[in-house]
C-alpha cells in the first residue's frame, strides 16, 4: 500500500522517541540545544568511581545509556513543552477504519488541544474551567497517566494565575470543591482499581488541591488607587445597564455588596425576572412559584430554585469548534486542514458538556 501524505522521512524535521511512539518535535530553545549538548558530551566522557583501590571505569556505551536516560527524563518532566504536537487541533473518530487504526480518547484530546495557552486567554478562561470541573466530575478515572498530569498540570496554572490576577476565584473554587470531593470519592475505593497510577501519588494530588484552597480562602482582593472615574461615578442608568448584561447571578448579587447604590439596584425585581426568563422557559418557572410576603413573585430566590432543577444557559467569549465535513475538533483561531467548499457552514460550536460526550462510548 502505498505511503499517503508527506514522508515522516523528510530533511528538516526532528523525531523524538517517547512512550507512546515517534513524535515529530519543534525547533527547541537554545538553552534546551545546550542541554542537550551537554548530555552528549557526557557520552564521551570517562565516569571513574569510588576510591584509588577500587577504580570503576564505565565504557562509552554505559555513558551513552546515562546520556540517553537523562534527555529522556528532561522530555518527561518538562510540563511546559508540548511541541510534540505542532497541530493544535485533532481529529475525532470512535472507530477503526483501513486508514485509522484505534480511537480517539477523551486524554488524547486533552493533550493535544493548546489548552495551556487557552487559560491566558480571558475569552477561553471560564470555557476552560468549566470543561476541567466536568472532567473532576465523571471523567477523571478515564484519563491516561499523561492526560493525568497535563490535567494537574494546567490546573496548577489556573490556580497560580488567579492567585496574581484575582481574576473570578468564586469559578475556580467550585472546581477545586468538586475535584477533592471526586478524589476522596475514588480514593476510598481504590482497591476497586479506580484510580489509574499509584495511590501515593493521588494522595499527594489531594493534599495540594487542599493547599491551593487554602491559599484561595486567604486571598486578599488588593484595593486599586485610583484616582481617576470610579464604577460609583457613573449614572444610575449605566449602573442599571451593567447589571443588566450579566448572565450569572452571583455575580450580580457579588457587584451589589460594593456600593449601598449597587445593591439597591441588585435588588430589582424586574432585573432578576429577566433573568429568569432568559435562562429558563415559562413552564419551567411556572411550576415553581415562590410568592413573596407581598404577595408578588420572589424572582431571585426563583432563579436559584431552579438552578437546583434545570440546568442554565452558558456563554462563553470563544470555544471549541468542530467540523461536521472533517470530524475535527479544533480551536478556530488556529484552524484545521479543511477540505469542504465552504467550511463556515460545517462548523459547530463545542459545549464543555458536548466536548466530554464526543468521546463517550
Amino acid at each position: 500500500m502505498p505511503f499517503l501524505g508527506q514522508d515522516w522521512r523528510s530533511p528538516g524535521w526532528r523525531w523524538v522517541k517517547t512512550e507512546d511512539g515517534w513524535k515529530r518535535c519543534e525547533t527547541f530553545s537554545h538553552a534546551l540545544e545546550d542541554g542537550n549538548n551537554q548530555l552528549n558530551d557526557i557520552s564521551h566522557t570517562v565516569i571513574i568511581t569510588g576510591d584509588e583501590e577500587n577504580e570503576e571505569v564505565y565504557n562509552t556505551e554505559d555513558c551513552e545509556f546515562a546520556a540517553k536516560k537523562r534527555k529522556k527524563d528532561h522530555f518527561r518532566n518538562n510540563t511546559d513543552s508540548q511541541c510534540f504536537y505542532r497541530e493544535k487541533w485533532i481529529y475525532v473518530h470512535k472507530e477503526s477504519t483501513k486508514e485509522r487504526h484505534g480511537y480517539c480518547t477523551l486524554g488524547e484530546a486533552f493533550n493535544r488541544l493548546d489548552f495551556s495557552s487557552a487559560i491566558q486567554d480571558i475569552r477561553r478562561f471560564n470555557y476552560v474551567v468549566k470543561l476541567l470541573q466536568l472532567i473532576a466530575k465523571s471523567q477523571l478515572t478515564s484519563l491516561s497517566g499523561a492526560a493525568q498530569k497535563n490535567y494537574f498540570n494546567i490546573l496548577d496554572k489556573i490556580v497560580q494565575k488567579v492567585l496574581e490576577d484575582q481574576y473570578n476565584p468564586r469559578l475556580i473554587k467550585d472546581l477545586l470543591q468538586d475535584l477533592s470531593s471526586t478524589l476522596c470519592i475514588l480514593i476510598r475505593g481504590v482497591g476497586k482499581s479506580v484510580l489509574v497510577g499509584n495511590i501515593n501519588i493521588w494522595i499527594c494530588r489531594l493534599e495540594t488541591i487542599l493547599l491551593w484552597q487554602q491559599q484561595l480562602k486567604n486571598l486578599q482582593m488588593n484595593k486599586q488607587v485610583n484616582n481617576g472615574l470610579t464604577l460609583s461615578d457613573l449614572p444610575l442608568h449605566m449602573l442599571n445597564n451593567i447589571l443588566y448584561r450579566f448572565s450569572d447571578g452571583w455575580d450580580i448579587i457579588t457587584l451589589g455588596q460594593v456600593t449601598p447604590t449597587l445593591y439597591m439596584l441588585s435588588e430589582d425585581r424586574q432585573l432578576w425576572k429577566k433573568l429568569c426568563q432568559y435562562h429558563f422557559a415559562e413552564k419551567q418557572f411556572c411550576r415553581h412559584l415562590i410568592p413573596s410576603e407581598k404577595g408578588h413573585i420572589d424572582w431571585k430566590l426563583m432563579y436559584f430554585a431552579l438552578q437546583k432543577y434545570y440546568p442554565i444557559k452558558e456563554q462563553y467569549g470563544d470555544t471549541l469548534h468542530f467540523c461536521r465535513h472533517c470530524s475535527i475538533l479544533f480551536w478556530k483561531d488556529t484552524g484545521h486542514p479543511c477540505t469542504a467548499s465552504d467550511p463556515n457552514t460545517c462548523l459547530m460550536p463545542v459545549s464543555p458538556q458536548h466536548f466530554i460526550d464526543l468521546f463517550k462510548f
